[in-house]
């Protein structure tokens, strides 16, 4: 196959040129267009890497398209997988629950289901990503270590992060949004109050033995370990101590610098720069790239964020265009150390994106993955 007359977002430029790929690699990045009969002619559309998403929770929203309305699960992976593939992500790392603090009891059984559909279908090459596994394990669940201990030596088994959702801590430090947030989901006072005290009381009790359980059980694994919602430099500090080093969607300034300071790799979520702000009143994902302290992005529960905040975030002029796709690309593939992928470059798979940009929203026009069309 051969591109040409397309504008490469390279690592560190930007040229109209083209691109040749065999076997499933790309075998040649040159410049100006060429002109042989069989050449895709991209018509100055630009050419990316496929996008490497770390952490996405998309399957969920496709099991439970509305509330009460559980879809199956093999037919929820493949929308799930056909949406990955359409915004551009060609390496999808399936975030699923690893126990429940009692938001969503069916997460367990959404985790299950989509490891033995993906089990079945991957292998079949019946899916246009290729998917991996991210293991959110929600640290003072009960039943995490049981779970945990189930997938924690499967082969897909590439990310594991250390949840914690207790009212008071990360991501819902806040109370009062706290309380706004269970009282938007129609409880009574009374019984947000009896939720926010067992849940502290079972965190005071389970955490810490769970946490070290976790941490030795991963060990020796080939799963890189994440942090996840970091708002004190003290949990950053743990963190480092425990001998984590990626820190995912910190939620203050200070936890994102402490991490960066001390040699973490800084995830920041793709919806909030899209969206211009985070949806739980945390800090602004723009303004924590500005500080030059974010590494990558990933899409948290909005697939189509990823190539839309690389465009965003260079069209607000806070990075140059390549730097901007490499949080989507290189930046991720090399925080889950799969250095095959990630740029437009002469040895690496050929799993490329061909993007135009109209009235400044970037459209996925086509996507290959190691060579192969798949959108």
């Amino acid at each position: 196959m051969l591109l040409t007359n397309a504008t490469l977002v390279l690592p560190d430029c930007m040229l109209l040129g083209s691109i040749e790929v065999a076997d499933g690699r790309i075998t040649t990045v040159q410049p100006g267009r060429a002109h042989h009969p069989g050449a895709i002619d991209c018509e100055g559309d630009f050419l990316l890497p496929g996008a490497v998403d770390l952490h996405t929770d998309n399957l969920e929203r496709q099991v439970n398209p509305r509330t009460n309305a559980r879809w199956p699960s093999r037919s929820a992976l493949l929308s799930h997988d056909a949406q990955c593939a359409a915004a551009g992500v060609t390496t999808v790392f399936d975030a699923l629950c690893v126990g429940d603090l009692g938001f969503d009891e069916d997460r367990t059984q959404t985790c299950m289901d989509g490891i033995a559909d993906l089990d079945a279908l991957a292998p079949l090459g019946l899916l246009k990503a290729e998917h991996f596994l991210h293991l959110r394990c929600e640290v003072p669940a009960p039943a995490m270590p049981d779970l945990l201990d189930r997938f924690a030596d499967h082969a897909r088994v590439r990310i594991v992060s250390l949840m914690d959702h207790t009212p008071g801590i990360g991501q819902y430090g806040d109370l009062t949004r706290y309380r706004a947030l269970r009282r938007g989901d129609g409880e009574s006072e009374a019984e947000i109050e009896r939720r926010i005290v067992f849940l502290q009381e079972r965190r005071e009790q389970l955490r810490a033995i769970q946490r070290r359980g976790l941490i030795a059980r991963m060990s020796g694994t080939r799963a890189v370990l994440a942090s996840h919602d970091d708002r004190t430099v003290e949990e950053v500090a743990e963190n480092l101590a425990d001998g984590i080093r990626v820190s995912e969607f910190p939620v203050t300034a200070e936890a994102a610098a402490a991490g960066r300071s001390a040699g973490m790799q800084v995830i920041a979520g793709a919806p909030n720069l899209v969206r211009g702000g985070s949806h739980t009143g945390n800090i602004a994902a723009i303004d924590l790239i500005r500080a030059g302290l974010v590494d990558a992005l990933a899409s948290d529960y909005v697939p189509c964020s990823l190539i839309e905040a690389a465009f965003a975030i260079a069209g607000r002029q806070a990075l140059a265009l390549p730097a901007a796709v490499a949080l989507v690309t290189s930046a991720p593939a090399y925080i889950a150390r799969l250095d095959d992928r990630g740029a437009l470059a002469q040895g690496l798979r050929a799993d490329i994106l061909r993007i135009r940009l109209h009235e400044d929203q970037p459209i996925v026009r086509t996507v290959w993955r190691e060579g192969e069309r798949v959108i």
